[in-house]
Protein backbone atom coordinates (compact mmCIF):
# COMPACT_ATOMS: atom_id res chain seq x y z
CA UNK A 1 0.00 0.00 0.00
CA UNK A 2 1.34 3.41 -1.01
CA UNK A 3 0.87 6.91 0.38
CA UNK A 4 1.24 10.19 -1.51
CA UNK A 5 2.62 13.26 0.24
CA UNK A 6 2.50 16.75 -1.26
CA UNK A 7 4.48 19.67 0.19
CA UNK A 8 3.64 23.16 -1.09
CA UNK A 9 6.81 25.13 -0.49
CA UNK A 10 7.65 28.70 -1.38
CA UNK A 11 10.27 27.62 -3.89
CA UNK A 12 8.59 24.53 -5.35
CA UNK A 13 6.07 21.76 -4.80
CA UNK A 14 7.60 18.44 -3.81
CA UNK A 15 5.81 15.08 -3.81
CA UNK A 16 6.86 11.73 -2.38
CA UNK A 17 5.37 8.27 -2.64
CA UNK A 18 5.96 6.17 0.48
CA UNK A 19 5.51 2.45 1.08
CA UNK A 20 3.30 2.22 4.17
CA UNK A 21 4.75 -1.12 5.25
CA UNK A 22 8.41 -0.08 5.20
CA UNK A 23 7.81 3.68 5.66
CA UNK A 24 10.42 4.23 2.97
CA UNK A 25 10.18 6.67 0.07
CA UNK A 26 9.94 4.85 -3.27
CA UNK A 27 9.90 7.97 -5.46
CA UNK A 28 9.99 11.73 -5.13
CA UNK A 29 9.95 14.70 -7.48
CA UNK A 30 9.63 18.45 -7.36
CA UNK A 31 8.49 21.15 -9.72
CA UNK A 32 9.79 23.57 -10.79
CA UNK A 33 13.46 22.60 -10.65
CA UNK A 34 14.46 26.24 -10.31
CA UNK A 35 13.07 28.35 -7.48
CA UNK A 36 9.54 29.67 -8.02
CA UNK A 37 9.22 33.42 -7.87
CA UNK A 38 7.52 35.64 -5.32
CA UNK A 39 5.34 38.50 -6.57
CA UNK A 40 6.23 41.72 -4.74
CA UNK A 41 4.10 44.67 -5.92
CA UNK A 42 5.55 46.87 -3.18
CA UNK A 43 8.44 46.63 -0.75
CA UNK A 44 7.52 44.24 2.04
CA UNK A 45 4.77 42.53 0.03
CA UNK A 46 4.91 38.87 -1.00
CA UNK A 47 2.34 36.96 -3.04
CA UNK A 48 2.07 33.79 -5.10
CA UNK A 49 -0.61 32.44 -7.41
CA UNK A 50 -2.55 29.52 -5.91
CA UNK A 51 -3.16 28.28 -9.44
CA UNK A 52 0.61 27.94 -9.85
CA UNK A 53 0.69 25.62 -6.81
CA UNK A 54 -1.93 23.42 -8.49
CA UNK A 55 -0.02 23.38 -11.77
CA UNK A 56 3.25 22.59 -9.97
CA UNK A 57 1.53 19.76 -8.09
CA UNK A 58 0.32 18.19 -11.32
CA UNK A 59 3.80 18.43 -12.85
CA UNK A 60 5.52 17.02 -9.75
CA UNK A 61 3.13 14.05 -9.56
CA UNK A 62 3.66 13.36 -13.27
CA UNK A 63 7.44 13.39 -12.73
CA UNK A 64 7.13 10.97 -9.81
CA UNK A 65 4.96 8.64 -11.91
CA UNK A 66 7.53 8.82 -14.70
CA UNK A 67 10.12 7.10 -12.49
CA UNK A 68 8.03 3.91 -12.93
CA UNK A 69 9.16 2.69 -9.50
CA UNK A 70 5.58 2.10 -8.34
CA UNK A 71 2.04 1.62 -9.60
CA UNK A 72 0.11 4.89 -9.17
CA UNK A 73 -3.08 2.87 -8.71
CA UNK A 74 -1.64 1.49 -5.44
CA UNK A 75 -1.77 4.93 -3.78
CA UNK A 76 -4.40 4.69 -1.02
CA UNK A 77 -4.33 8.10 0.71
CA UNK A 78 -2.99 11.63 0.23
CA UNK A 79 -1.44 14.01 2.77
CA UNK A 80 -0.67 17.69 2.29
CA UNK A 81 1.89 19.98 3.92
CA UNK A 82 2.00 23.65 3.05
CA UNK A 83 3.71 26.99 3.64
CA UNK A 84 2.08 28.45 6.75
CA UNK A 85 0.08 31.65 7.29
CA UNK A 86 -0.86 32.25 3.66
CA UNK A 87 -4.30 33.61 2.73
CA UNK A 88 -6.34 32.14 -0.13
CA UNK A 89 -9.78 33.56 -0.97
CA UNK A 90 -12.42 31.86 -3.13
CA UNK A 91 -15.96 32.72 -4.21
CA UNK A 92 -19.01 30.43 -4.09
CA UNK A 93 -17.86 28.72 -7.30
CA UNK A 94 -14.40 28.04 -5.80
CA UNK A 95 -12.73 30.59 -8.06
CA UNK A 96 -9.64 32.25 -6.57
CA UNK A 97 -10.32 35.95 -6.02
CA UNK A 98 -6.74 37.21 -5.79
CA UNK A 99 -3.16 35.96 -5.45
CA UNK A 100 -2.32 34.51 -2.06
CA UNK A 101 -0.73 36.86 0.47
CA UNK A 102 1.97 34.52 1.76
CA UNK A 103 3.85 34.03 5.02
CA UNK A 104 6.66 36.56 4.50
CA UNK A 105 4.39 39.43 3.44
CA UNK A 106 4.63 42.31 5.95
CA UNK A 107 1.74 44.59 4.99
CA UNK A 108 -0.60 43.39 7.76
CA UNK A 109 1.69 44.18 10.72
CA UNK A 110 -0.18 47.42 11.67
CA UNK A 111 -3.53 45.60 11.52
CA UNK A 112 -2.33 42.91 13.89
CA UNK A 113 -0.75 45.46 16.23
CA UNK A 114 -4.01 47.44 16.47
CA UNK A 115 -5.96 44.27 17.21
CA UNK A 116 -3.42 43.32 19.90
CA UNK A 117 -3.97 46.64 21.64
CA UNK A 118 -7.76 46.73 21.15
CA UNK A 119 -8.49 43.18 22.31
CA UNK A 120 -5.91 43.50 25.08
CA UNK A 121 -2.40 42.16 25.17
CA UNK A 122 -2.93 39.78 28.08
CA UNK A 123 -6.21 38.44 26.68
CA UNK A 124 -4.64 37.86 23.25
CA UNK A 125 -1.69 36.03 24.74
CA UNK A 126 -3.66 33.90 27.19
CA UNK A 127 -6.45 33.00 24.72
CA UNK A 128 -4.75 33.11 21.29
CA UNK A 129 -1.22 32.37 22.61
CA UNK A 130 0.01 35.07 20.19
CA UNK A 131 -0.43 38.61 19.06
CA UNK A 132 -2.54 38.71 15.86
CA UNK A 133 0.72 40.08 14.44
CA UNK A 134 1.24 39.48 10.75
CA UNK A 135 -0.73 36.25 10.51
CA UNK A 136 -3.64 35.18 8.32
CA UNK A 137 -6.39 37.00 10.22
CA UNK A 138 -4.50 40.30 9.96
CA UNK A 139 -3.89 39.68 6.24
CA UNK A 140 -7.64 39.20 5.76
CA UNK A 141 -8.25 42.47 7.63
CA UNK A 142 -5.95 44.21 5.12
CA UNK A 143 -8.02 42.81 2.22
CA UNK A 144 -11.26 43.87 3.92
CA UNK A 145 -10.09 47.48 4.21
CA UNK A 146 -8.10 47.87 0.99
CA UNK A 147 -9.93 45.58 -1.46
CA UNK A 148 -13.60 45.72 -0.38
CA UNK A 149 -14.90 44.51 -3.76
CA UNK A 150 -12.83 41.34 -3.46
CA UNK A 151 -13.76 40.92 0.20
CA UNK A 152 -17.48 41.13 -0.62
CA UNK A 153 -17.17 38.11 -2.95
CA UNK A 154 -15.51 35.81 -0.41
CA UNK A 155 -17.28 32.55 0.23
CA UNK A 156 -14.46 30.82 2.13
CA UNK A 157 -10.98 31.71 3.33
CA UNK A 158 -8.25 29.09 3.26
CA UNK A 159 -4.64 28.36 3.96
CA UNK A 160 -2.55 27.05 1.04
CA UNK A 161 -3.05 23.38 1.95
CA UNK A 162 -6.81 23.84 2.17
CA UNK A 163 -6.76 25.22 -1.35
CA UNK A 164 -4.89 22.23 -2.74
CA UNK A 165 -7.24 19.81 -0.97
CA UNK A 166 -10.15 21.73 -2.52
CA UNK A 167 -8.65 21.32 -5.99
CA UNK A 168 -8.28 17.58 -5.39
CA UNK A 169 -11.65 16.92 -3.74
CA UNK A 170 -13.98 19.86 -4.25
CA UNK A 171 -14.40 20.06 -0.43
CA UNK A 172 -13.14 22.88 1.77
CA UNK A 173 -12.13 22.04 5.34
CA UNK A 174 -9.83 23.39 8.03
CA UNK A 175 -8.55 22.25 11.45
CA UNK A 176 -7.80 23.67 14.89
CA UNK A 177 -4.10 23.54 14.01
CA UNK A 178 -4.69 25.57 10.85
CA UNK A 179 -6.99 28.07 12.53
CA UNK A 180 -4.49 28.56 15.34
CA UNK A 181 -1.70 29.39 12.87
CA UNK A 182 -3.98 32.03 11.34
CA UNK A 183 -4.74 33.38 14.87
CA UNK A 184 -8.42 32.53 14.64
CA UNK A 185 -8.53 30.01 17.53
CA UNK A 186 -9.30 30.68 21.22
CA UNK A 187 -7.47 28.03 23.26
CA UNK A 188 -9.15 28.97 26.54
CA UNK A 189 -12.67 28.70 25.12
CA UNK A 190 -11.74 25.90 22.68
CA UNK A 191 -13.59 27.57 19.84
CA UNK A 192 -13.24 30.08 17.03
CA UNK A 193 -12.11 33.36 18.60
CA UNK A 194 -15.06 35.68 19.02
CA UNK A 195 -12.66 38.50 19.93
CA UNK A 196 -10.78 38.25 16.62
CA UNK A 197 -13.88 37.73 14.49
CA UNK A 198 -15.77 40.62 16.10
CA UNK A 199 -12.84 43.05 16.19
CA UNK A 200 -12.09 42.61 12.50
CA UNK A 201 -15.77 42.32 11.54
CA UNK A 202 -15.47 38.85 9.98
CA UNK A 203 -18.55 36.68 9.43
CA UNK A 204 -18.07 33.13 10.72
CA UNK A 205 -19.63 31.77 7.52
CA UNK A 206 -16.33 32.35 5.69
CA UNK A 207 -14.57 29.79 7.92
CA UNK A 208 -14.56 26.25 6.44
CA UNK A 209 -15.81 23.15 8.28
CA UNK A 210 -13.44 22.24 11.10
CA UNK A 211 -12.01 18.70 10.97
CA UNK A 212 -9.27 16.88 12.87
CA UNK A 213 -5.85 17.10 11.21
CA UNK A 214 -5.85 13.30 10.88
CA UNK A 215 -9.24 12.71 9.26
CA UNK A 216 -10.99 12.67 5.91
CA UNK A 217 -10.83 16.06 4.19
CA UNK A 218 -12.66 14.78 1.11
CA UNK A 219 -12.22 12.23 -1.67
CA UNK A 220 -10.44 12.90 -4.93
CA UNK A 221 -12.80 13.86 -7.75
CA UNK A 222 -13.16 11.51 -10.71
CA UNK A 223 -11.82 13.99 -13.26
CA UNK A 224 -8.84 14.82 -11.03
CA UNK A 225 -8.13 11.12 -10.51
CA UNK A 226 -8.02 10.67 -14.28
CA UNK A 227 -5.84 13.76 -14.68
CA UNK A 228 -3.33 12.48 -12.11
CA UNK A 229 -3.54 8.79 -13.11
CA UNK A 230 -4.77 7.85 -9.62
CA UNK A 231 -7.57 5.63 -8.37
CA UNK A 232 -10.92 7.33 -7.92
CA UNK A 233 -12.16 8.21 -4.43
CA UNK A 234 -8.74 8.29 -2.73
CA UNK A 235 -9.16 10.28 0.50
CA UNK A 236 -7.11 13.29 1.58
CA UNK A 237 -6.54 12.28 5.22
CA UNK A 238 -4.02 14.80 6.50
CA UNK A 239 -3.29 18.53 6.15
CA UNK A 240 -0.78 20.51 8.19
CA UNK A 241 1.42 23.58 7.98
CA UNK A 242 4.99 22.90 6.91
CA UNK A 243 6.56 23.33 10.35
CA UNK A 244 4.15 21.14 12.35
CA UNK A 245 4.49 18.67 9.48
CA UNK A 246 8.30 18.85 9.58
CA UNK A 247 8.09 18.04 13.29
CA UNK A 248 5.79 15.10 12.53
CA UNK A 249 8.20 13.83 9.86
CA UNK A 250 10.93 13.76 12.55
CA UNK A 251 8.65 12.00 15.06
CA UNK A 252 8.52 15.12 17.22
CA UNK A 253 5.14 14.70 18.87
CA UNK A 254 5.62 14.74 22.63
CA UNK A 255 6.53 17.45 25.17
CA UNK A 256 10.23 18.31 25.19
CA UNK A 257 10.92 17.03 21.66
CA UNK A 258 12.36 19.62 19.25
CA UNK A 259 12.77 19.83 15.46
CA UNK A 260 14.55 22.29 13.18
CA UNK A 261 14.54 23.12 9.50
CA UNK A 262 16.54 25.58 7.43
CA UNK A 263 14.87 26.09 4.07
CA UNK A 264 13.76 29.45 2.66
CA UNK A 265 12.96 30.34 6.26
CA UNK A 266 14.53 28.86 9.37
CA UNK A 267 12.57 27.25 12.18
CA UNK A 268 13.06 25.64 15.56
CA UNK A 269 9.86 23.93 16.66
CA UNK A 270 9.38 22.43 20.12
CA UNK A 271 6.39 20.62 21.62
CA UNK A 272 4.89 21.60 24.98
CA UNK A 273 1.94 20.27 26.99
CA UNK A 274 1.13 23.74 28.36
CA UNK A 275 -0.66 26.72 26.80
CA UNK A 276 2.62 28.60 26.66
CA UNK A 277 3.33 31.95 25.04
CA UNK A 278 5.99 34.64 24.81
CA UNK A 279 4.98 37.97 26.36
CA UNK A 280 6.28 39.81 23.28
CA UNK A 281 5.02 37.19 20.79
CA UNK A 282 8.53 36.87 19.36
CA UNK A 283 8.11 33.10 19.21
CA UNK A 284 4.68 31.70 18.52
CA UNK A 285 2.50 28.92 19.83
CA UNK A 286 0.09 26.91 17.69
CA UNK A 287 -1.89 23.69 18.02
CA UNK A 288 0.39 20.82 17.00
CA UNK A 289 -0.86 18.13 14.62
CA UNK A 290 -1.83 15.86 17.55
CA UNK A 291 -3.46 18.58 19.65
CA UNK A 292 -6.77 17.75 21.28
CA UNK A 293 -8.70 19.52 24.02
CA UNK A 294 -8.07 16.52 26.26
CA UNK A 295 -4.35 16.24 25.43
CA UNK A 296 -2.72 19.59 24.85
CA UNK A 297 0.16 19.49 22.40
CA UNK A 298 1.36 23.00 21.58
CA UNK A 299 4.00 23.65 18.95
CA UNK A 300 6.28 26.52 20.01
CA UNK A 301 7.69 27.97 16.82
CA UNK A 302 10.72 30.17 16.32
CA UNK A 303 10.74 31.46 12.74
CA UNK A 304 13.45 33.42 10.93
CA UNK A 305 12.25 34.65 7.53
CA UNK A 306 15.71 35.34 6.17
CA UNK A 307 17.48 31.98 6.21
CA UNK A 308 17.97 29.91 3.06
CA UNK A 309 16.95 32.94 1.05
CA UNK A 310 20.13 34.65 2.34
CA UNK A 311 22.18 31.75 1.02
CA UNK A 312 20.24 31.81 -2.25
CA UNK A 313 20.88 35.56 -2.63
CA UNK A 314 24.62 35.06 -2.15
CA UNK A 315 24.62 32.31 -4.78
CA UNK A 316 22.76 34.46 -7.29
CA UNK A 317 25.04 37.43 -6.71
CA UNK A 318 28.44 35.79 -6.47
CA UNK A 319 28.17 32.14 -7.49
CA UNK A 320 25.47 31.90 -10.13
CA UNK A 321 27.50 29.39 -12.14
CA UNK A 322 28.30 27.23 -9.14
CA UNK A 323 26.29 24.63 -7.23
CA UNK A 324 25.41 24.99 -3.56
CA UNK A 325 27.86 22.15 -2.89
CA UNK A 326 30.62 24.18 -4.52
CA UNK A 327 29.72 27.24 -2.43
CA UNK A 328 29.75 25.12 0.73
CA UNK A 329 33.17 23.75 -0.17
CA UNK A 330 34.50 27.28 -0.70
CA UNK A 331 33.04 28.39 2.64
CA UNK A 332 34.72 25.45 4.38
CA UNK A 333 38.14 26.81 3.37
CA UNK A 334 37.59 29.87 5.59
CA UNK A 335 38.11 29.56 9.33
CA UNK A 336 35.25 30.15 11.82
CA UNK A 337 34.46 33.83 12.21
CA UNK A 338 35.09 34.60 8.52
CA UNK A 339 38.05 36.83 9.42
CA UNK A 340 35.84 39.35 11.21
CA UNK A 341 33.08 39.49 8.56
CA UNK A 342 29.53 39.33 9.95
CA UNK A 343 26.21 39.05 8.13
CA UNK A 344 22.68 39.62 9.43
CA UNK A 345 20.19 37.57 7.37
CA UNK A 346 17.02 39.58 8.10
CA UNK A 347 16.15 40.71 4.58
CA UNK A 348 12.89 38.84 3.93
CA UNK A 349 10.18 40.89 5.58
CA UNK A 350 9.20 41.61 9.17
CA UNK A 351 10.95 39.33 11.65
CA UNK A 352 8.88 38.12 14.60
CA UNK A 353 11.93 37.54 16.80
CA UNK A 354 12.73 41.24 16.29
CA UNK A 355 9.20 42.33 17.30
CA UNK A 356 8.08 42.45 13.66
CA UNK A 357 10.69 45.02 12.71
CA UNK A 358 12.03 45.16 9.17
CA UNK A 359 15.74 45.85 9.51
CA UNK A 360 16.97 44.29 6.28
CA UNK A 361 20.12 42.22 5.75
CA UNK A 362 23.49 43.74 6.61
CA UNK A 363 27.15 42.98 6.04
CA UNK A 364 29.57 44.28 8.68
CA UNK A 365 33.34 44.82 8.72
CA UNK A 366 34.16 44.24 5.06
CA UNK A 367 37.90 44.42 4.43
CA UNK A 368 38.33 45.08 0.72
CA UNK A 369 41.88 43.75 0.83
CA UNK A 370 41.09 40.54 2.67
CA UNK A 371 37.56 39.30 2.17
CA UNK A 372 36.62 37.13 -0.79
CA UNK A 373 33.41 35.55 -2.04
CA UNK A 374 34.25 32.50 0.10
CA UNK A 375 34.27 34.74 3.19
CA UNK A 376 30.79 35.96 2.25
CA UNK A 377 29.53 32.40 1.80
CA UNK A 378 30.79 31.42 5.24
CA UNK A 379 29.69 34.64 6.94
CA UNK A 380 26.21 34.16 5.46
CA UNK A 381 25.89 30.64 6.87
CA UNK A 382 27.32 31.66 10.23
CA UNK A 383 24.99 34.66 10.37
CA UNK A 384 22.01 32.37 9.84
CA UNK A 385 23.27 30.07 12.62
CA UNK A 386 23.64 33.07 14.94
CA UNK A 387 20.07 34.14 14.12
CA UNK A 388 18.96 30.67 15.24
CA UNK A 389 20.91 31.13 18.49
CA UNK A 390 19.23 34.52 19.03
CA UNK A 391 15.79 32.96 18.61
CA UNK A 392 16.62 29.87 20.68
CA UNK A 393 17.63 32.13 23.57
CA UNK A 394 14.10 33.58 23.43
CA UNK A 395 12.66 30.05 23.53
CA UNK A 396 14.88 29.31 26.54
CA UNK A 397 13.46 32.40 28.28
CA UNK A 398 10.06 30.75 27.82
CA UNK A 399 11.05 27.40 29.31
CA UNK A 400 12.11 25.45 26.19
CA UNK A 401 15.53 23.89 26.81
CA UNK A 402 16.26 21.26 24.15
CA UNK A 403 18.90 18.65 24.93
CA UNK A 404 18.92 17.51 21.29
CA UNK A 405 17.40 18.84 18.07
CA UNK A 406 16.24 16.66 15.16
CA UNK A 407 16.52 17.88 11.58
CA UNK A 408 16.23 16.48 8.10
CA UNK A 409 19.51 16.26 6.19
CA UNK A 410 18.29 18.70 3.57
CA UNK A 411 18.53 22.35 2.54
CA UNK A 412 21.14 24.16 4.64
CA UNK A 413 21.80 21.13 6.83
CA UNK A 414 23.51 19.65 3.75
CA UNK A 415 26.30 22.14 4.43
CA UNK A 416 28.89 20.98 6.96
CA UNK A 417 29.77 24.63 7.56
CA UNK A 418 26.21 25.53 8.51
CA UNK A 419 25.60 22.36 10.55
CA UNK A 420 28.84 22.97 12.48
CA UNK A 421 27.96 26.63 13.09
CA UNK A 422 24.39 25.78 14.15
CA UNK A 423 25.45 23.12 16.66
CA UNK A 424 28.24 25.20 18.16
CA UNK A 425 26.35 28.50 18.23
CA UNK A 426 23.33 26.92 19.98
CA UNK A 427 25.46 24.44 21.97
CA UNK A 428 22.86 21.74 21.27
CA UNK A 429 23.58 18.44 19.46
CA UNK A 430 21.69 17.75 16.24
CA UNK A 431 20.48 14.40 14.91
CA UNK A 432 20.09 14.37 11.12
CA UNK A 433 17.53 12.14 9.43
CA UNK A 434 16.71 11.17 5.87
CA UNK A 435 13.29 12.76 5.69
CA UNK A 436 11.52 15.76 4.27
CA UNK A 437 8.14 17.46 4.32
CA UNK A 438 6.56 15.49 1.51
CA UNK A 439 7.53 12.18 3.16
CA UNK A 440 6.08 13.49 6.43
CA UNK A 441 2.84 14.40 4.65
CA UNK A 442 2.64 10.88 3.20
CA UNK A 443 3.09 9.32 6.64
CA UNK A 444 0.51 11.75 8.01
CA UNK A 445 -1.90 10.47 5.37
CA UNK A 446 -1.29 6.94 6.63
CA UNK A 447 -2.06 7.99 10.19
CA UNK A 448 -5.22 9.82 9.10
CA UNK A 449 -6.41 6.82 7.06
CA UNK A 450 -5.81 4.47 10.04
CA UNK A 451 -3.27 2.51 8.01
CA UNK A 452 -1.02 2.93 11.06
CA UNK A 453 -2.62 2.06 14.39
CA UNK A 454 -1.15 5.22 15.93
CA UNK A 455 1.27 8.02 15.08
CA UNK A 456 4.31 6.31 16.63
CA UNK A 457 3.80 3.24 14.40
CA UNK A 458 4.48 5.44 11.35
CA UNK A 459 8.12 5.86 12.47
CA UNK A 460 9.18 2.37 13.56
CA UNK A 461 11.85 2.23 10.85
CA UNK A 462 13.20 5.76 11.31
CA UNK A 463 16.91 5.85 12.23
CA UNK A 464 19.28 8.85 12.49
CA UNK A 465 21.88 9.27 9.76
CA UNK A 466 24.28 11.34 11.82
CA UNK A 467 24.79 12.91 15.22
CA UNK A 468 26.63 16.25 15.27
CA UNK A 469 27.84 17.44 18.67
CA UNK A 470 29.35 20.77 19.72
CA UNK A 471 33.15 20.83 19.60
CA UNK A 472 33.82 24.59 19.47
CA UNK A 473 30.97 26.03 21.53
CA UNK A 474 33.18 28.49 23.40
CA UNK A 475 34.66 29.80 20.13
CA UNK A 476 31.23 30.31 18.59
CA UNK A 477 29.90 31.85 21.78
CA UNK A 478 32.47 34.65 21.46
CA UNK A 479 31.71 35.05 17.74
CA UNK A 480 27.99 35.22 18.53
CA UNK A 481 28.52 38.00 21.05
CA UNK A 482 30.27 40.10 18.39
CA UNK A 483 27.51 39.31 15.86
CA UNK A 484 24.84 40.29 18.40
CA UNK A 485 26.54 43.62 19.00
CA UNK A 486 26.03 44.37 15.30
CA UNK A 487 22.36 43.40 15.59
CA UNK A 488 21.80 45.42 18.78
CA UNK A 489 23.02 48.59 17.04
CA UNK A 490 20.27 48.16 14.43
CA UNK A 491 17.31 47.34 16.67
CA UNK A 492 17.82 49.93 19.41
Amino acid sequence: MLLLGIDIGTSSVKVSVVDAQTQQCVASAQYPETEAGIISHQSGWAEQSPESWWQFTQQAIAKAHATKTYNPKDIAAIGIAYQMHGLVLVDKDQNVLRDSIIWCDSRAVPYGDKAFNAIGEEKCLSHLLNSPGNFTAAKLAWVKENEPEIYSKIDKIMLPGDYLAMKLTGDITTSVSSLSEGIFWDFKENTLSKDVMQYFGFDEIIIPNIQNVFSSHGFIKDDVADLLSLQKNIPVTYKAGDQPNNALSLNVLEPGEVAATAGTSGVIYGVSDALTYDQQSRVNSFAHVNYTDAQKRIGVLLCINGTGIMNSWLKKLFGSNESYTSLNNEAAKIKPGSDGLYMLPFGNGAERILNNKIIGSHIHNIDLNKHTAAHLYRAGQEGIAFAFRYGLDIMRENGMHPSIIRAGKANMFLSNVFAEAFVNATNVPVELYNCDGSVGAALGAGIGANIFSNAKDAFTNMKPLQLIEPTMASVYDELYKEWKECLDLLIR
